[in-house]
């Protein structure tokens, strides 16, 4: 038979609409599937020659195919207890993505635009193994979760101390947030009410090998503090500070200022003698640092002199030397503070008493008193 006689061309339009007829689509969990029954197969193999004939290329031979078998029709796929016949290329088949046949757009399916481009579908074909369905999407493989603990954000660190920073002990705010010893319902407190709240302290190591708590002496209403580091030997056995060597040379410091011992006040950082008068420890200050503040805190004065390094870098919480910080004024919770050498340290260097003497005449100008004698 010619294939491209009318007759032939009105067979195949003829096949096309009873392919139509016949079409069903089936969901399934791999998407849907084309299926069609056995009759409209067989009569699409019996002219497979001729279509592959009528869309071949110009000039190309047409790919030979072989006999199609005689099928028996059957129940139509997809109907209510139907099961495919034996011989039927669709009893072979798994279900999979939809084949679309040339010529042939079931109206319900869904345009070609819609879906992933994927292989041609080729034509119906008894002589070849029906392709294996696989989904039209390749989807990725599931993403490990990460356990719990790596994924959970780690927590944060802890902010590392300014440069400078000595100790970390809370200081009194002027809102009265942090509790000083001794004060009553957030008042300022009285040295005496201090010094009972201390009582017969054992807060630190340094209580085990004391003679004397050396609390502090001088005017509970001075406008001028001088602050050490701690008790001597000598102050350990009176429980007086600055009674030894260093502590003459404090009182004649103080008198070339145009003070008298009596009109100011003296104490130190810690309140208990060091063994051998080494440095006091960092538990040792933050223990009895408290005291320190709340001494000041009672007496309100209007300039204080921190002597060394251990009462400078305390108060200012501030490590920088006491050779560079002397000489420069600071500021305590409102009171000025002026950095200096200690006493002890200027009988071992007696070439650094000038600068000592200068920080203290800047002190004087604060009280408009003139210098006097060179200490």
């Amino acid at each position: 038979m010619n294939d491209d006689s009318p007759d032939a061309s009105q067979e195949l339009s003829a096949v096309l609409e009873d392919v139509r007829r016949h079409l069903l689509w089936q969901e399934d969990g791999a998407g849907r599937l084309l299926m069609i029954d056995a009759k409209a197969a067989a009569e699409l193999q019996r002219l497979a020659p001729s279509m592959r004939s009528r869309f071949a290329r110009p000039g190309g031979a047409a790919e030979p195919t072989a006999a199609a078998p005689e099928r028996r029709p059957g129940p139509v796929q997809g109907s209510p207890g139907a099961t495919p016949p034996v011989d039927s290329p669709m009893a072979e088949r798994r279900p999979g993505p939809a084949q679309v046949l040339p010529g042939a757009t079931p109206p319900s399916a869904p345009s070609m635009a819609e879906r992933r481009p994927g292989p041609p579908a080729s034509p119906p074909d008894s002589s070849r193994a029906a392709p294996v369905s696989r989904p039209l999407v390749d989807a990725p493989p599931p993403r490990a979760e990460a356990p719990v603990a790596a994924r959970a954000p780690l927590s944060r660190p802890a902010a590392p101390a300014s440069a400078g920073t000595l100790l970390d002990v809370p200081r009194s705010s002027p809102g009265g947030t942090t509790a000083l010893p001794g004060s009553v319902d957030g008042e300022r407190p009285t040295l005496d009410q201090v010094r009972r709240e201390l009582g017969d302290c054992q807060r630190c190591k340094l209580c085990s090998g004391r003679k004397n708590i050396v609390f502090g002496t001088g005017n509970p209403r001075a406008e001028l503090v001088f602050v050490g580091e701690g008790p001597g030997e000598n102050e350990d056995l009176q429980g007086v500070p600055f009674v030894g060597a260093a502590g003459d040379l404090l009182t004649k410091m103080i008198e070339a200022m145009g003070f008298r011992r009596d009109d100011i006040y003296i104490c130190n950082v810690v309140k208990c003698r060091p063994p051998g008068n080494r440095n006091p420890e960092p538990d040792e200050i933050a223990a009895c640092e408290p005291f320190l503040r709340a001494q000041l805190a009672a007496i309100q004065p209007k300039v204080v002199v921190a002597l060394g390094k251990f009462a400078a870098q305390t108060l200012l919480r501030d490590s920088t030397p006491i050779t560079r910080m002397r000489g420069a004024w600071r500021v305590y919770e409102g009171i000025q503070l002026m950095p200096t050498f200690h006493p002890a340290y200027l009988l071992r260097n007696p070439a650094e008493k000038r600068k000592a003497w200068e920080d203290l005449q800047a002190v004087m100008k604060i009280f408009g008193k003139n210098p006097g004698s060179r200490a």
